[in-house]
């Protein structure tokens, strides 16, 4: 089997003004992914989602121009199911020089940022060519799933404090959720106000319903101490970002500082920068984003660094559905993966571009059994969306 194709679309999908909520990323007016195709003259297709970082728009294009102008060069009559030597051609040859046989001598790229989710994207698409190659789903090929199903917390929460106890209600009821995450952080202003809307959100939920809070890693380390502090009695499941990705040292020393759990990841790449937040014991939850942190190849690797320091995996999927299902199968098939994240914004970047759906029934999400990813992408969607 040979790759006879492959290439990467921005795809910018607007949101409507009345479906768009006001965060630390201020208002996104689209939703913006760069999705890759890898044809096959097998007549295999895999499909795979690469993202410049959360939150990121304009950065895509030059993501789909990295796929497109110099990484699928490398990869045209190979083998797709070599992937682990795929992985190492793009991510080692900017560094090593050489060519590894594949005609010419890759351009200098970096370790971190747009070339690493590059890889991402396409490693994802080349496990759904494996899969469908052995008509076999990803979990079976990554050691076998640990459940048919997987528990998932609703992810949203931008309300005020007299409003987020409704709205993280309606999430509940939504889908059964037993768990929810809200936002927190610089978009409420003082840290007091922060607390206050977690504390309502506690009353209204009650202690049965699981809760977590993001920062999206916009508070100074003395702020996020005293969100700790004034929030350690509301029982959180983690208190997600606290500081920024940068400061580790700053984000062990808030986990040192309380007892409630600290998550990150969605912002780092590779298992390099997972090691380093486990080394530091900078976070009790790992929360990698595959279509940044280097694909499925590296979600097991640092699958692999959660167990081996008795830490979490929980992947961020605040993405498409092909990020969603990649992550959807490390979680069920990683010893260290206990739960989803579940996108209550406005996202059809998840819900309208595959024909099949993740539905989520009493608080957890199937874990499908189709081969590959599991998903089918509509090209109508892509030819409506896709910007060149």
């Amino acid at each position: 089997m040979k790759i006879t194709r492959v290439h990467a679309t921005w795809v910018s999908v607007p949101i409507p003004p009345e479906r768009q909520h006001l965060s630390d990323y201020g208002k996104q007016p689209s939703f913006d992914s760069v999705i890759i195709r890898i044809e096959t003259d097998a007549g295999l297709t895999g499909w795979g989602e690469a993202k410049a970082g959360v939150a990121s728009t304009a950065a895509c294009g030059g993501l789909a121009a990295i796929i497109n102008r110099d990484m699928a060069p490398l990869l045209l009559g190979e083998d797709p199911r070599d992937i682990s030597r795929h992985w190492d051609v793009l991510y080692n040859a900017p560094r090593q020089g050489f060519a590894l046989d594949r005609g010419h001598v890759f351009p200098a790229l970096g370790r971190r940022g747009l070339s690493i989710s590059a890889i991402a994207g396409i490693d994802t698409a080349l496990w759904d060519i494996l899969g469908k190659s052995l008509n076999a789903p990803v979990w079976r090929l990554l050691g076998g799933r640990r459940a048919e199903r997987m528990p998932a917390y609703a992810s949203g929460g931008w309300a005020p404090e007299e409003r987020i106890g409704e709205q993280l209600l309606g999430y509940v009821r939504q889908g059964g959720f037993r768990a929810v995450k809200m936002r927190v952080g610089s978009m409420d202003g003082p840290v007091a106000r922060s607390a206050a809307r977690v504390r309502a959100a506690r009353a209204a939920l009650g202690p049965e319903i699981g809760l977590a809070a993001d920062a999206h890693g916009t508070w100074t380390v003395s702020e996020a101490k005293t969100f700790c502090r004034m929030v350690e009695d509301c029982d959180l499941m983690w208190f997600e970002e606290p500081v920024t990705a940068d400061d580790k040292q700053g984000q062990a020393e808030v986990r040192r500082s309380s007892a409630v759990p600290i998550s990150s990841g969605e912002s780092e790449f590779t298992r390099h920068d997972f090691r380093e937040l486990a080394e530091l014991r900078a976070a009790d939850v790992l929360q990698p984003d595959l279509a940044i942190a280097g694909g499925i190849t590296e979600g097991v690797r640092i699958g692999a660094i959660a167990s081996a320091f008795n830490l979490r995996l929980a992947p961020h999927l605040w993405s498409g559905a092909p990020a969603f299902a990649a992550g959807l199968h490390l979680a069920a098939s990683q010893s260290a993966g206990f739960i989803l994240e579940y996108s209550l914004g406005h996202n059809p970047m998840l819900h309208d571009l595959i024909e099949e759906r993740f539905p989520v029934e009493d608080g957890f999400v199937a874990v499908p059994d189709r081969p590959g990813l599991g998903i089918t992408v509509k090209e109508a969607f892509l030819a409506q969306h896709g910007r060149e």
